[in-house]
């Protein structure tokens, strides 16, 4: 999939396959697709309809069931040989389009090609792909293009199905020169929306998506695309976590109802904030540590950054009485957001991607109970305009 970036880059990494459902997602590069569907309600869907709209999600959501149990038989499996079945990962619908993703993506932001080995990378991949992870993000920014470079040799190098994964990639800083970065025809095309219609209807990519637009720039280019015939976003990727919450708790889900646009979140853990490694400063092999990331260093020593560590020894005990780590109850808390169609995932080791894949088992623990104290101590709820009305 691709996604038009306001400052992120990428390029497509797509492939035909004989499989008879493929899929893709953001500026996306596909997966084993089923035919496009406004999404399910349900455990595992974007959000859960009520009333009219549950009656007319049903049919849809039987229809992908009964298409599923014909594409097991015709291929003498049963349901547990689904990949959701054998690593319990739960999938959702990425917006309303037909394309399903794990709910936990891995991204390669800061580590591939730069801040770990290839081989890291290697056992990174592994990890998230046999724990049920079929996202997998890059941008052609990350490392120079390096990372891209790295997440398809691995794919190349494991023999993974192409069918089987959903690679998101981002356009826009492609390069030093003026004809090189943007969104330009030159580049990837005219105007954003025609260039992605064009990327997709060439088969480089099968759906497309924005990254860090605003709920205004995302609204003009659906009216573009509807209004010229072309091919609408079904995603925006935004940053989204205990200490950064409007844009995906309010602007989002309007935007979701509206034009079906789905949520796809990156840095659950605040670039490491929330992870608890700066609870007594900036450790040297921290990712703050680094150059590049002055501003996140300052960030954490300041006053707000503080508070924000004061919050988080609050939320400890929480964390404790359910029985997982502060990552994975942040991780969770972010998953409970049924808007939320995948959360982005950057780990470092492995160790650390395997706690943070743990938030799966916590989600159920998610109650409305657990939620409202979280929010006593964060105090940083986002009102939308129906809250204040009522």
């Amino acid at each position: 999939m691709l996604a038009a970036r306001s400052g992120a880059a990428g390029n497509q990494i797509a492939e035909d396959s004989t499989r008879l459902r493929k899929q893709s997602g953001l500026s996306v590069g596909g997966k084993d697709r089923s035919p496009k569907k406004a999404s399910e309600g349900g455990k595992d869907g974007s959000l859960s309809p009520s009333g009219p709209a549950r009656l007319r999600v049903r049919p849809v959501a039987l229809g992908r069931d009964v298409e599923l149990s014909w594409y097991l038989r015709l291929q003498e499996l049963s349901s547990e040989h689904t990949t959701a079945c054998i690593t319990g990962m739960p999938h959702r619908n990425l917006g309303k389009s037909g394309l399903r993703v794990s709910c936990l993506g891995l991204g390669t932001w800061v580590t591939f090609g730069g801040q770990i080995s290839d081989e890291v990378a290697e056992r990174l991949m592994t990890i998230a792909y046999e724990s049920g992870v079929n996202l997998f993000d890059t941008a052609e920014v990350y490392a120079a293009g390096k990372a891209e470079v790295i997440l398809g040799s691995i794919i190349k190098k494991k023999g993974w199905r192409r069918s089987s994964l959903v690679i998101t990639t981002k356009l826009y800083w492609g390069g030093k020169a003026e004809t090189e970065r943007g969104l330009s025809r030159k580049h990837i095309i005219e105007e954003i929306v025609r260039a992605m219609t064009h990327v997709i209807n060439q088969g480089m990519a099968m759906y497309w998506g924005t990254s860090r637009w605003s709920a205004m720039e995302i609204m003009e280019a659906y009216s573009v695309a509807r209004q010229f015939n072309m091919i609408p976003p079904v995603c925006e990727q935004a940053e989204y976590h205990l200490f950064q919450r409007e844009k995906v708790e309010v602007q989002l889900p309007e935007l979701y109802h509206k034009i079906g646009v789905g949520a796809m979140t990156w840095s659950p853990l605040a670039c490491g904030i929330i992870s608890g490694k700066y609870g007594n400063g900036v450790p040297e092999s921290s990712r703050a540590s680094l150059k590049c990331y002055q501003w996140l260093k300052e960030r954490i020593v300041s006053e707000e950054g503080r508070k924000q560590q004061n919050k988080l020894k609050d939320l400890a005990p929480i964390a404790e009485r359910l029985g997982c780590t502060l990552p994975q109850l942040a991780v969770a808390w972010c998953l409970r957001n049924e808007g939320v169609s995948s959360v982005l995932l950057g780990s470092s080791t492995p160790e650390q991607l395997v706690e943070n894949l743990g938030a799966i088992q916590v989600l159920p623990k998610m109650t409305s109970h657990v939620v409202n104290e979280i929010d006593n101590i964060l105090r940083n709820k986002p009102y939308g305009k129906k809250d204040y009305r009522s």
